[in-house]
Formats: C-alpha cells, structure tokens, sequence
C-alpha cells in the first residue's frame, strides 16, 4: 500500500521551505515542470496564508540528486550534488508560487510580482510611489522591512500592519509527507492519484508528466510541427492521441502504464518513452504534410474533424512512403469521412478506435483499402448556409474557398499558403481571416463571407468589388473576383443594393465549388481498387502453383 511508503511526516515553517527551494534542496521532477497559476492564483494563495487558513500538504520523495541548474517558475537555481534531496510529488504550484513572490529575481515575473497594500489590508500588484503599497520580498526579510520604514517615516502609521503581515508569512508552518522508496513506479502512481486535487490538468499534460522528459514532451511536438509546418498549433489532446495511435488502436486506454513492463505495445515492444515521442513527431509531421499537399486542408483551423488527424498520423507511422495510389485512396478516404462525420461509427471515440484498428502493421494495401471500406461514400447534406467557424461543414466550406485560390487584392496574386499560416499562427479556428462584405446586423450567412489575408481591409475590399480598380487590368480584376466566388451578377446586385439577391445566388456558387471540390477528393463513382503491387502474385509463388 502506499501508505506503507510515507515514513516521515512533518510540519515546515514557510521560511525554511523557501529557503530550502532557493537553495535546491527541494527539487521539482521532470515529469511536473508544467507551472498553470497565474497571478490570481498566487495572490490568492498569499491572502490564505496571512489569513491562516491552510493550503494544503506537500508530498515529498526523499531521493538522491546530481548538481544542477534547476528552472522554478522566473528563477535559475545552481543547485549541488546532494545524497538525499527532496523531490516534489504534490506542492508544485504552491512552492514555486512562494519561492518566486518572495524573492526579488522571482518577483519581476508578471506571475509573481504581488505587494501588499497596508493600509487597504490586502494583495495588489506592485504600484510605483505609493507610501502604503510595499512588495512582498520585502515583507518577507525583516531587516529589509525596518530598513524600508527607516527610509519612509512618513510610512510608520502602518508599521503594526506591515510586522503583522510579516509575522504570519514567516511562521506560517506547511505540513508536508516524505516519501522513501526507489521504484519510481511507485512516485509516478502517487502523482497521477495526487493530480485528483486542485487545478486538473489535462490528460496531454498528465502524460507529459508521466512519461516526458526534459527534451521530449507533447508541448515540445506541438512547436516542432507548428515551426517547420504554416499549419498552425495543434491542441495538446490530438498531439496525445497521435503519439498514443500509433502504438496502439485504442486512444483512450489507460495512459498510466503506456510504457511499464507489464504492458509493452504490441507494435513496438521495446521502444523507450523518448523513442516513442520521436517517432510520434514524425508520424504527425508525415501526417500534416499529407493534409495540405494532397488532401488540400491548408491550416489545422480548416480540418473538419481532429481525430481524422490521429487516424492518418496511425497510418504514416506504419507506412511513412505509401505508394500513390495509397495515398490516392488516403484522400477520398479522409473526405468522406470527412462528409459523414463521425456520427455514422456513434461516436467520435468509436470512430477513432474503429478507424485506427483497420490499420495494421505490414500490409499497406490491407489497411488502405479497409479504411476505404469503413466510411461511406455517399455525401450527407452539409449545412453550408450559416457561417460557424467551429462546425465541420463550415470547415470543408473554407477548404474548398482556399482551393478555389483566392487571391490578394492589393496585388491580384494568389495567397500562399505561408500567408494563411502567418495570418492564423495558433488560432483554432479560422473566424478572424473570414470577413463579412456586406453589414447585416447580427446575421451571417456563409454567402457573406471571404478569405481576407495580409493588408486586405473590409472597406477597400468592398471598393474593388463595386469599382475596378485604375491601376489593375480588367483580366486581373476579372480573375480577381472569380478566385473569391464573385461575379458580374453578384456586383450587379449590390450595386443595385438587392442584398437578398447578392446573397441567394453567392450561396448556390459557394454550394456548387464544394460540391465540386468534395467530388474531384471524394471520387465515389471510381473503383477503389488497392496498389497494382499488392494484386500481383510473387514469381516464386505462381511457379509453384503451376508445379502443382
């Protein structure tokens, strides 16, 4: 039992759990360098303190410790080489709050810079020239606390205050529990039941802490892809449930012993934690690629469904080179299930551990052809009227405006897909790149929106629609407008100012490009037939068959 684990419990003053931070005695793990409070959360944790009110135990695992440079919130520690440090299991929000609001290094951090305002009787932010507002690394050392008052005598009718607040930040006592064991096993499982308590983290960040290291984590993944791909960031949840895909089908399983000698993955038995974040990586940048150069899904804020990633990152870990027609039938694959969504499997967890199980280890052409075989073909309707930036139709809408190329219109050339990229960077969704042309109120039908890259403004958008510009030829300008779904009936109509009209006949040819675009991806009147390799019969093999 864990219990039998704790030999040691204790009660520490706050001063000497501080200076026992600063000094790197007390030490954080790799696997919970995640640091989530904000300012609000060490103000409050601060006003609790003074007030008396307990904040909880520490749990600490009492284990040697190499010479280090440790990073604790804003501060860089030089620690030693120590027999017996403390490494902290449950605390680390609350330690590295203290030792970096106390310390005036820490202090400078936005996170951590709190005063205490003596005579409104509470936390504030650091004000510059105010006679009752003092910070609170100078609260914390006495000698600094008189030698303040010394300097500000116009101050001394809050002196009480101030040694009050003094007082109960320096005696206030922390009970905490020392752990003495060497399986590390034993320190991860403490931490996960731990993270039952407080601000829960996400399950990306839980295996991070779990299974990360201090070069390979999920967070470290997500900025690798989002600087080498204009992709955009990818949520932390998707990342994890790529890197979990590809050694198993089953995304949701158990993350707590992914890597334990119990339970090897069956596809990659002796692969190590890092080994296994590497070849994640890969798969997802494989994956990526594939979705804006063959599937025409420019950014992550246009893909209509996340686990469709996780599914094709599976299928890049297995087969990193597919042949062509692999990634042919890839691509009508991804549409279509695109089109159905994952309602047609129940769920979107269904779909993704049905999907992911057609893809096995060694027979490429199997596991293309089965994932083909899982999604339907036909075409259900899409809502392609109202404008959500959030919702799946909406979503292959805009993949087929971007592969209508739309072009700039201070210059007539097509965007890139590196301007996409910069425009959007970590959005999640594409609504800031997606204007409206014609004010409506609080309506926004899909047939009032376009693609608005770089310096391309609303007002002289609207300009060019009604005016051709002087300085552009009228093939440019003609192309101009085509390559945003625009036309001479539709410029008519505004011009007209018949706004029920511009808009009745631009929906029909935004539903027209998409049909079209779902129809050149989705190819559902052709054969889905596997690779050419995969039908031919080995010379060896069909030489024994006539033998027989």
């Amino acid at each position: 039992m864990v219990g039998s684990k704790i030999t040691n419990a204790k009660t520490f003053p706050l001063e000497d759990l501080v200076g026992e931070v600063l000094s790197g005695y007390i030490r954080i793990p790799d696997f919970q360098r995640i640091f989530r409070w904000q300012w609000e959360d060490v103000k409050r944790l601060m006003d609790s303190i003074v007030r008396g009110y307990p904040i909880g135990s520490l749990l600490l695992w009492a284990r040697p410790a190499l010479e280090d440079t440790l990073k604790i919130g804003a501060l860089e520690i030089k620690a030693p080489s120590l027999d017996e440090a403390r490494w902290v299991v449950d605390g680390q929000q609350r330690l590295t709050s203290l030792a970096n609001a106390l310390n005036d290094d820490g202090s400078k951090d936005p996170r951590f810079a709190i005063a205490y305002d003596l005579a409104r009787k509470e936390f504030v932010k650091p004000i510059d020239e105010e006679i009752h507002v003092i910070g609170l690394p100078i609260i914390f050392d006495l000698q600094r606390l008189l030698k303040w008052f010394s300097e500000h005598p116009e101050s001394a009718i809050y002196f009480e205050e101030a040694t009050r607040v003094a007082k109960a930040i320096r005696e206030y006592s922390i009970p905490a529990y020392i752990v003495k064991q060497e399986d590390e096993e034993v320190l991860r499982d403490i931490f996960d039941r731990m993270n039952n308590y407080g601000k829960r983290l996400t399950r990306a960040e839980v295996f991070s802490a779990l299974h990360g290291g201090p070069k390979y984590d999920v967070k470290n993944i997500i900025e690798k892809i989002s600087a080498t791909f204009p992709f955009g960031e990818i949520d932390d949840n998707t990342v994890l449930s790529a890197i979990l895909a590809r050694r198993g089908s089953d995304v949701t399983r158990d993350i707590r012993a992914e890597f334990s000698q119990k339970k090897k993955s069956s596809e990659f038995p002796g692969e190590t934690r890092e080994e296994a974040y590497i070849a994640g990586e890969r798969a997802l940048s494989k994956a990526v690629n594939f979705l804006q150069s063959e599937a025409g899904v420019p950014h992550f804020s246009f893909l209509p469904y996340r686990y469709l990633l996780v599914v094709l990152a599976r299928f890049f870990a297995h087969y990193p080179e597919p042949k062509p027609r692999s990634i042919e039938l890839l691509r009508r694959w991804f549409w279509r299930a695109a089109v159905i969504g994952p309602e047609a499997f129940s769920t979107w967890t269904k779909a993704s551990r049905t999907l992911c199980s057609k893809i096995i280890p060694n027979d490429e052409a199997k596991s293309v052809t089965d994932l083909v075989k899982a999604v339907s073909s036909d075409r259900k309707d899409l809502n392609l009227s109202d404008f959500n930036s959030t919702s799946a139709s909406t979503r292959i809408l805009l993949c087929a405006m971007w592969a209508h190329r739309p072009r700039s219109f201070l210059t007539a050339e097509h965007y890139l897909q590196e301007d996409l990229g910069r425009a959007l960077k970590e959005e999640q969704t594409a609504r800031d790149i997606v204007e409206i042309i014609e004010p409506l109120g609080k309506k926004t039908p899909t047939a009032n929106r376009f693609i608005f890259l770089g310096e391309d403004s609303v007002e002289h958008v609207r300009d060019i629609f009604l005016n051709q510009p002087i300085t552009m030829s009228s093939s440019s300008w003609t192309k101009l407008l085509n390559s945003h779904i625009f036309d001479d009936d539709m410029r008519s109509y505004l011009l007209e100012g018949n706004v029920t009209q511009f808009l009745e006949l631009r929906e029909n040819r935004l539903k027209k490009i998409t049909g079209n675009f779902l129809k050149s991806m989705m190819k559902a009147s052709f054969e889905d037939t596997p690779p050419l390799s995969s039908l031919i019969i080995d010379e060896d093999d069909d030489e024994a068959l006539v033998d027989e």
